[in-house]
């Protein structure tokens, strides 16, 4: 029996006049306009010939809903999305992942088994790609406990195993993906964004603020790095690239007054998300710290519980320095997650799984090109999958 029939058997039971007829012209025009989601021209005009035409339209709407809510749609719709993310994350990492696996290769080839000598390449290799020598040392150690507890493994298997050990080391709360829309009781939630400057900040705040309004919540952007006229500048292009609104002062304002301004501006906007520059002046830690610390202050004026995150944007790109980037911020102030830019174009991909081991900070975004769509969520079994994904 069709969806139609189905609607309307009980009314047909209960009525001998029946609105519908089964075998009538118009029954049969409307079932297969429903079938096919929007009603013609035709059916509608038959539509409005029907004595009980509330009845009928609420037929057509329940039928699209039905349509519209399929599962098998659904999950299309879902895969096509993450096909989209997958390839500009495999291409993203491409450079990173063809020097890992040109080296590993040469590491193994003419070799059977992974013995002690694979092993010390393995560790050569690990730390030239930037992972770090205390993650690397780790990687090792648990390859080495793996190896002794099997007798014998291949290098056919190395790939899996390193796979499987470097996917347990990084650092990514599944809350981040699983609950991302990340909205509190007690809106506008407040995200205060550090990080060097050059490393991408002022760029990645951007992105966020188009992530976010892509998620359907209101964006107020506040620019308090107000020692750098470019930064402001480039916020405003960026706030209105996304259609976002934009808090700031003049150069050399006092910071704290700017992201006062800002949070007052999005409550009485009824804002979802705030995102507020600050300076990267590293060099002066105790300045960049007083300056921290007193925007924080004047941020519990208004809100107590706020910031509610505090992210670190690093440059990927640089290595080892995206290192002691984490290392210094970390020192100058609390850091809830981390956002590693520039991670296409360069072989040091490496670095967020020594970053993310290390400092025991989860990743909650990465930057894998210029597009404004290619800031990602940070999915580590995805991005490993991409890192070990051979062209």
């Amino acid at each position: 029996m069709s969806f139609f029939n189905k609607l309307f058997s009980k009314k047909k039971k209960n009525s001998d006049k029946s609105v519908f007829d089964k075998d009538s012209v118009a029954d049969k025009s409307l079932e297969k306009s429903i079938s096919k989601e929007v009603p013609s021209k035709e059916v509608k005009e038959l539509i409005d010939k029907q004595t009980n035409v509330n009845l009928v339209k609420k037929a057509v709407k329940n039928k699209k809903d039905e349509i519209f809510s399929e599962p098998k749609k659904n999950n299309f719709i879902k895969k096509l999305f993450n096909k989209e993310k997958k390839e500009s994350l495999n291409k993203g990492l491409k450079i990173s992942s063809e020097s890992f696996f040109s080296k590993i290769s040469k590491a193994i080839v003419g070799k059977s088994k992974v013995d002690e000598e694979v092993l010390d390449e393995l560790e050569e290799i690990l730390i030239s790609s930037d992972v770090g020598v205390k993650t690397t040392l780790k990687i090792i150690d648990r390859i080495e406990n793996r190896v002794a507890k099997d007798k014998y493994i291949n290098t056919n298997e190395l790939d899996l195993i390193l796979k499987e050990e470097i996917t347990a080391i990084i650092k990514n709360s599944d809350e981040i993906i699983e609950n991302f829309t990340i909205i509190n009781d007690k809106k506008p939630h407040v995200i205060l964004v550090v990080g060097v400057n050059g490393a991408g900040k002022t760029t990645s705040i951007g992105k966020m603020a188009s992530y976010y309004k892509s998620l359907g919540l209101k964006v107020v952007i506040g620019a308090a790095d107000t020692f750098r006229a470019a930064a402001i500048e480039q916020l405003e292009v960026w706030a209105n690239r996304v259609k976002v609104d934009l808090i700031k002062q003049e150069m050399g304002s006092d910071p704290a007054s700017v992201a006062f301004d800002t949070l007052e501006s999005a409550i009485k906007k009824d804002a979802d998300v705030v995102l507020i520059d600050t300076a990267g002046r590293l060099h002066n830690k105790a300045n960049l710290m007083n300056e921290l610390g007193k925007i924080k202050r004047v941020l519990k004026k208004k809100n107590s519980d706020t910031p509610h995150e505090v992210i670190l944007v690093i440059d990927g790109s640089t290595g080892q320095n995206a290192f002691e980037q984490a290392k210094q911020f970390t020192k100058v102030t609390e850091i809830t997650s981390l956002l590693v830019t520039k991670l296409d174009g360069t072989a040091k991909g490496g670095v967020v799984l020594g970053i993310s081991d290390q400092f025991q900070i989860p990743i909650k975004f990465i930057g894998i090109g210029e597009k404004i769509e290619d800031l990602q969520i940070f999915d580590k079994k995805e991005f490993v999958d991409s890192f070990f994904k051979k062209s």
